[in-house]
């Protein structure tokens, strides 16, 4: 041995180029939030106060610094700290895996990743005892996310089953994060809605932020007040009495996007506990009747596309039987 410390792992550098008119004036740290999905803006904030981000190659230690068109900025992101969670042998529904990346129908009830009352029994847990190496020593998941989301490129609220792609490597996590930013990953929804949407086909584009008052919940909030560009598109699948079956395909991906701009059209996803309270069909439900269907990646190494559909849970199938039924 040479008595040399081992070396930790280098810091990231990321560049965004601030190329849209819409990045006109928003502050620095709103407009990286909308543009890192895997760095929360309280992380982002954090990395501004410490130096970490520069401006046109000029350190800018200012998060409320107004973001313009051309403007260069690079954040430095340290390395995730070594996982400290514990792998929980639950079962997985695997859609598509290779050594880079592996989609899983994540099931109604299942928490993505470890969150304030709900430190274990999350999809985190499953995937680190899924990807861990026979000798339990190593685990196959993109560092990116930190020691709470390793792996993670986007989410799904607890009570929205369907498909989501988790990253292996850190490349994966950066190609995969980069075609959500870029709108290339294709990202398709079914969900029942109450009522019946006021045509066959629509976008809903209204900019999304946290409710002014119920802290739990979002809302659609002007830009000028910290709402963040939202557009979703969505058609009719097919007419169940009061009910619609709706396709969905989203363009970004806020918080609760598809429940909000729902409930803002005048047609909350049924079962939605948030955004559909009052409402009520008569079967006991464990959560909103919406299901991430099916997505489309290209793949971060060979850039083939990656085309899976998740089955549709019970829950969402006994719904739709039952709608069937009392529209004749």
């Amino acid at each position: 041995m040479n008595g040399c410390p081992p070396q930790s792992p280098p810091t990231s550098l990321r560049e965004y180029r601030a190329t849209d008119d819409l990045a006109h004036g928003q502050r620095l740290d709103r407009w990286l939030a909308s543009q890192a999905a895997d760095l929360s803006r309280s992380q982002l904030q954090r990395l501004i106060d410490r130096g970490q981000v520069q401006v046109n190659h000029t350190q800018c230690d200012s998060k409320k610094y107004e973001v313009q068109p051309g403007d260069l900025i690079t954040v430095a992101v340290p390395p995730a700290t070594a996982l400290s969670l514990e792998p929980e042998a639950i079962p997985l529904e695997i859609l598509y895996e290779d050594a880079h990346l592996i989609i899983v129908n994540k099931p109604i009830g299942l928490v993505v990743h470890p969150a304030p009352g709900h430190e274990t029994g999350t999809l985190v847990h499953a995937l680190l005892s899924h990807c861990q190496s026979e000798d339990g020593l190593e685990t196959s998941l993109s560092g990116i996310g930190g020691v709470r989301r390793p792996g993670i490129v986007h989410r799904l609220d607890k009570d929205t089953s369907g498909a989501l792609v988790i990253a292996k490597t850190d490349l994966a996590h950066q190609h995969l994060q980069a075609q959500i930013q870029a709108k290339t990953a294709q990202r398709e929804y079914l969900g029942v809605v109450y009522g019946k949407p006021p045509s066959e086909a629509g976008t809903i584009d209204r900019p999304i932020g946290r409710h002014p008052v119920d802290r739990k919940k979002m809302a659609i909030v002007p830009e000028e007040k910290g709402g963040r560009p939202a557009r979703t598109h969505w058609k009719i699948e097919r007419r169940l009495g009061n009910f619609t079956l709706v396709h969905f395909r989203l363009e970004t991906g806020r918080t609760h996007q598809i429940r909000v701009h729902c409930a803002d059209l005048g047609c909350s996803i049924v079962g939605d506990p948030l955004y559909g309270r009052g409402r009520d069909i008569g079967v006991n439900l464990v959560g909103q009747v919406l299901h991430a269907w099916r997505l489309s990646v290209r793949h971060p190494i060979t850039e083939e596309w990656i085309q899976v559909e998740a089955p549709l849970p019970l829950e969402f199938l006994k719904v739709l039987k039952i709608l069937e039924q009392r529209s004749g």
